[in-house]
């Protein structure tokens, strides 16, 4: 499988990224270890977890994709052929990361979260720590501000970027990560990071992972110039939307066992005209002769700014198709079509 380089990194990656945030809810540490074993075999070298997971978060199981991902390392002695990508929560009120406690990024609770994931995940070290998402209240995902939203409420204890930069300067001298990386994050954000490390403040971000999809191009809108003229990869996630653009969902179905079924979480693709939307990409997949997954997942590995596309699965014949949208063909016909359908809707979903 072709490898890409992180930013202005050594880390050479996998287009294809294994997501892992269903191992530990949806998946038994056996199924997380049968999907990490059929990734690698199909030349997969990268991993994207997070302290958070299993989603949903609960106090009861999380860590434990973290958990699984050490012992599978550790059974297969693998751990130098690995690119393992962890975050590291923002500003929450949920306790039970923290034993007890609130959650921000200051130097603290950023130790904490470093040490007991690299405990988890039975390693020295973290080739990619990434915050998950801002400790400033901004919508999640970081995009656009709609009526209602802005301006967006300010913290009188909120932590400076430069403040919290240092401490993954600190990580990175400590040996702990290797490199850094933005999660959920504005163009703002990511230009506030790149300032203060330019200055000297602390290690330079290499990535950036938000939403990026059929219904949700908004990554098009600022942040491709900046992460391409600042060097910064983007890393997708939700290529399918939450499972709405493999077409299980059409007209309203909601299958036993899924995660709309089962977890009241779809609202960010559950928006006014989102179901009439994604059913026209589903369908536009069909009449290329392709799945929608495998489409869906195909249009996102292809993008020129993408360095890995962050797939998930919770089966093996879905890991099966995701990792097989690496050989599909992005032809010119398939973009036009695209963008006919995207001029129209744009961005239901963001």
């Amino acid at each position: 499988m072709q490898q890409r380089r992180i930013g202005r990194t050594d880390l050479h990656v996998s287009k294809i990224c294994l997501g892992t945030m269903t191992w530990g809810q949806q998946n038994t540490e056996a199924e997380g270890h049968a999907q990490m074993d059929l990734a690698f075999e199909r030349g997969v070298n990268f991993l994207d977890t997070a302290e958070l997971y299993p989603i949903p978060p609960k106090p009861e199981t999380q860590g434990r994709t973290e958990t699984y991902i050490g012992n599978w390392m550790k059974a297969r002695r693998n751990r130098a052929d690995v690119i393992v990508a962890s975050k590291v929560v923002g500003r929450t009120a949920n306790d039970w990361f923290r034993g007890g406690r609130p959650s921000k990024l200051v130097r603290a609770d950023i130790f904490d979260a470093i040490d007991k994931s690299l405990a988890r995940l039975q390693t020295d070290y973290i080739d990619l720590y990434q915050i998950h998402f801002p400790e400033r209240q901004i919508p999640w995902g970081s995009n656009p501000m709609r009526v209602g939203n802005w301006p967006a409420p300010r913290d009188e204890d909120e932590t400076p970027i430069a403040e919290t930069l240092a401490v993954f300067d600190e990580l990175a001298k400590a040996g702990k990560i290797r490199h850094f990386g933005l999660s959920n994050e504005s163009s703002w954000g990511v230009m506030r990071f790149v300032a203060e490390s330019d200055k000297g403040v602390g290690p330079r971000v290499a990535s950036l992972q938000n939403a990026y999809n059929l219904v949700n191009r908004t990554f098009e809108v600022n942040l491709a110039e900046v992460c391409d003229r600042e060097e910064v990869s983007l890393l997708p996630y939700s290529p399918l939307a939450q499972g709405y653009l493999t077409g299980k969902y059409d007209h309203g179905a909601r299958p036993e066992g899924s995660r709309s079924q089962l977890f009241n979480r779809g609202q960010r693709y559950e928006t006014p005209n989102a179901a009439e939307v994604q059913l026209e990409y589903n369908e536009l997949a069909r009449s290329f002769g392709l799945e929608p997954a495998l489409f869906a997942n195909a249009f996102v590995t292809s993008r020129p700014f993408v360095t890995s596309n962050i797939i998930g699965a919770t089966s093996i014949p879905q890991l099966n198709m995701a990792l097989d949208s690496a050989e599909v063909r992005w032809t010119d016909e398939m973009q036009q079509a695209v963008d006919g359908i995207h001029q129209r809707t744009g961005n239901p979903c963001p």
